[in-house]
């Protein structure tokens, strides 16, 4: 049997990356990029996480967000504020602006779910929902074994 699993994952990521960029530009969103919309979304669900949190929610390596908060916050998107119960931890905040590109973003990821699934049943939707969450499971597994 020719299992080509992480191949596909591989060439949906890059594509969806394209494809969600194509339609940042399409909607004249030039605030964030692809990669800091997925770091946006996270603090829309929850404000005030440390880099680890943040790291762990998102799958990107703590280096690489190192870079990309910069960028954002020298945007005026994020904020590092201390953290008052341990003052050796530096947590994240949204300004106005990113609350404000809320909405937009929701859309574009309406949009791209609706890319993703087109042509899917409500069944089918849920299963690879469950089939997907078990091979991110399995990578985060593998990978604490470090």
């Amino acid at each position: 049997m020719d299992i080509q699993g992480g191949n596909l994952v591989s060439q949906i990521k890059r594509l969806s990356d394209r494809i969600f960029e194509r339609i940042l530009t399409e909607q004249s969103i030039d605030a964030f990029n692809g990669a800091q919309g997925r770091i946006l979304y996270v603090l829309w669900q929850e404000e005030h996480i440390s880099f680890t949190e943040l790291a762990d929610k998102t799958g990107l390596a703590a280096t690489t967000l190192t870079g990309m908060i910069d960028r954002m916050e020298e945007s005026g998107l994020v904020r590092r504020i201390p953290d008052e119960s341990d003052r050796r931890k530096t947590l994240l905040t949204l300004t106005a602006k990113a609350w404000k590109l809320q909405q937009a973003y929701m859309a574009v990821s309406d949009r791209m779910t609706s890319i993703f699934y087109a042509g899917f049943t409500e069944t089918e939707i849920v299963q690879s929902e469950a089939l997907l969450g078990r091979v991110h499971e399995n990578l985060k597994r593998y990978e604490g074994k470090g």
